[in-house]
């Protein structure tokens, strides 16, 4: 049986995933064009880069390994139950063969049961840390907008944005503020769920 799913779930960590077209070919901000009250940020690119995104998918990533140990522990367990009996089954007694198949059975059965346990828990420290990393960043977008006499701030990978002038993107300004407010909350001591 394999355990990768837990791996692979963990791999789009805080909607890390998505954004990289957005970041791409960017050398530098550009400055928000006069009389703009319209920008956008790329938060897959915030949760990438910022202290607090950073910080946050590391408590995934500790958890996501801390379950794949435990499945790799059970599986190895597993196969030197399935190399027992191949390789000593014709020498066994009826009882003991029957018993070990049923032994093997049930571990089988729990390592399906562990592996679904530790995507549900995966998966749900993930959503409890991206409300948690939203609820802190929306602040500081509102902020960061406000300064700028922004009207409107769009997230660009979620908005259909197929093209703007560069100097709409606000996230380089967000990510300062975001780290910056971060820090003097006391980093990763505010961000425990």
């Amino acid at each position: 049986m394999k355990v990768s799913s837990v791996v692979a779930m963990s791999l789009f960590v805080l909607g890390i995933g998505g954004g990289q077209a957005w970041a791409a070919g960017r050398e530098a901000q550009a400055t928000l064009p006069e009389g703009a009250v319209l920008a956008w940020v790329n938060v897959p690119r915030i949760a990438a880069e910022s202290v607090s995104g950073q910080e946050l998918a590391s408590q995934v990533q500790a958890l996501n390994e801390e379950k794949l140990t435990e499945l790799n522990t059970m599986n190895e367990e597993l196969q030197a139950s399935q190399q027992t009996l191949q390789q000593g089954g014709t020498v066994m007694s009826e009882t003991a063969r029957a018993q070990l198949e049923r032994e093997i059975g049930r571990m089988q059965v729990d390592i399906q049961r562990a592996t679904e346990d530790a995507q549900i828990e995966v998966q749900t420290l993930q959503e409890q840390l991206q409300v948690s990393f939203q609820d802190d960043l929306i602040p500081v977008i509102a902020e960061v907008s406000a300064e700028k006499g922004l009207h409107l701030v769009l997230s660009v990978s979620d908005s259909g944005v197929v093209w703007s002038a560069p100097g709409l993107d606000i996230t380089d300004d967000v990510i300062t503020r975001f780290d910056a407010a971060h820090a003097a909350a006391g980093g990763a001591a505010q961000q425990q769920p």
